[in-house]
């Protein structure tokens, strides 16, 4: 966690003062006391797998090949090819459950 000098905008760095750890500035003489444990959590928004790959639209023009679903055993599923590694890898084949109900997705 990064802060910053309300009196100059630089960076802030910690301390060891006569009593507790402190914020000081390195170039002005702004100083800040601990007194409480200072913490903060942030969670990153994780994007679906369908956003990746471009979203409902990316499956709407796609062919579908006899794989059966690994959830409902539906024998046929719709299928895109992505080069997700380097390019001396093999492309990453992305599957869709042709059932309705279903709609399960992986890869291979």
């Amino acid at each position: 966690m990064l802060l910053f000098c309300p009196t100059c905008a630089n960076i802030l760095v910690i301390e060891e003062g006569p009593t507790s750890f402190r914020f000081a500035c390195n170039t002005c003489p702004y100083i800040y006391d601990i007194k409480d444990r200072v913490a903060r959590r942030t969670y990153p928004k994780l994007k679906e797998v369908d956003d990746v790959l471009g979203g409902k639209a990316a499956w709407e023009n796609v062919d579908s090949t006899i794989e059966p679903c690994p959830k409902c055993q539906h024998p046929r599923a719709y299928f895109m090819q992505v080069q997700t590694r380097s390019a001396d890898e093999p492309m990453t084949t992305f599957y869709k459950c042709c059932s309705d109900q279903c709609g399960h997705r992986w890869k291979e």
